[in-house]
């Protein structure tokens, strides 16, 4: 083997060629300033489908990005072939900061956090009142969830033919959350979906519930055939005949008054990620109250200053209790 002494002459060094090209590698990154946007509507495989304008675009991640991931809902600019036409694929290379997003990890020992949906304005927390029963530990972790991620709650309750709503009324009253109460004639008929339509204009929501509470059933009512197939792209990318929400899919309602998450159906929902000191913010005739608690105060301990600015007249004390019912919801399993 050569070796080269301590005067070596620059003629007297050899340089490997790139085998890859002539081009020398650079750890400057493209700005990529003609780059167009477009909003992800599923991920799958690698794949994303993007809508750019008014045209559906398969997509992959850039390296530049690293592991950052894009999500359903992200805004990210792209580059490359923006035709949509079959067989082509354009790049993501920017993911706009998010304002909200839906998190969640498999239990409560998990510390792997999985972004479920981003940039939505709020969360249908879509539930039966009877077959299957109502989960409301599992109703507790998505409203943690939507007021940690920054998203407004809205509670659907279906099948209300075969239960009436009164006790989940009683137990969510407090929390000031907006709700529709459906049944399945009413969904059949169209007047349920309607009155689910009013609160979903001028919005993203994303739908969460799980199996069998007939999430996917109102969402399908929701958007018409016809604007369903605009992100008919999707099942060329599963290999499936239609959505069988296995992943998170984004649905624009008619007249492009807003946008519909689909979301696979929940087993558990675990809150690892979730700190407990953003959650009092969607409390705000309780949040002030905080101002004399303890640091890292848990807000449910003998020296929480809540407990004096409930008595003092601030607030309900209806209010607090729903707060550290909320707070507890990881100390206790979702079937309790």
């Amino acid at each position: 083997m050569r070796r080269y002494g301590k005067h070596t002459d620059e003629d007297d060094i050899r340089s490997r060629p790139n085998r890859k090209g002539n081009r020398p590698r650079t750890h400057i990154r493209p700005k990529h300033e003609d780059a167009s946007w477009g909003m992800v509507l599923t991920v799958d495989r690698g794949r994303l489908t993007v809508l750019v304008e008014d045209r559906i675009v398969m997509a992959m991640k850039a390296r530049e990005l690293g592991r950052k991931a894009a999500v359903v809902g992200d805004r990210v600019a792209l580059v490359g072939d923006l035709s949509g036409q079959k067989d082509t694929l354009a790049r993501i290379v920017r993911i706009e900061e998010r304002t909200s997003v839906l998190r969640r990890t498999a239990d409560d020992d998990d510390p792997y956090e999985r972004v479920v949906v981003a940039n939505a304005d709020q969360l249908a927390i879509v539930t039966a009142l009877a077959d299957p029963e109502p989960r409301p530990r599992l109703i507790d972790r998505c409203l943690v969830a939507a007021f940690d991620g920054g998203l407004t709650p809205l509670l659907v309750m279906t099948k209300s033919d075969l239960a009436p709503p009164d006790k989940l009324l009683e137990l969510y009253g407090d929390l000031d959350i907006p709700y529709v109460v459906t049944s399945r004639e009413e969904l059949e008929s169209g007047a349920a979906v309607n009155r689910v339509r009013e609160q979903l204009d001028g919005k993203i929501t994303a739908f969460v519930g799980h199996s069998g509470v007939g999430k996917t059933t109102l969402v399908n009512a929701l958007v018409p055939e016809d604007r369903r197939r605009l992100t008919g792209h999707v099942n060329a990318v599963t290999g499936r005949g239609r959505h069988t929400t296995t992943s998170a899919l984004a649905l624009p309602l008619a007249g492009d008054e807003g946008w519909v998450i689909d979301t696979p159906g929940l087993r558990s929902f675990g809150l690892h990620h979730v700190d407990p000191s953003r959650v009092i913010h969607a409390f705000p005739d309780l949040e002030p109250g905080t101002e004399n608690c303890p640091r890292a105060c848990s807000h449910d301990e003998p020296d929480c200053a809540l407990d004096a600015w409930v008595a003092e007249g601030h607030a309900d004390p209806a209010r607090l209790y729903s707060l550290r019912r909320l707070l507890s919801t990881r100390e206790r399993t979702e079937g309790d």
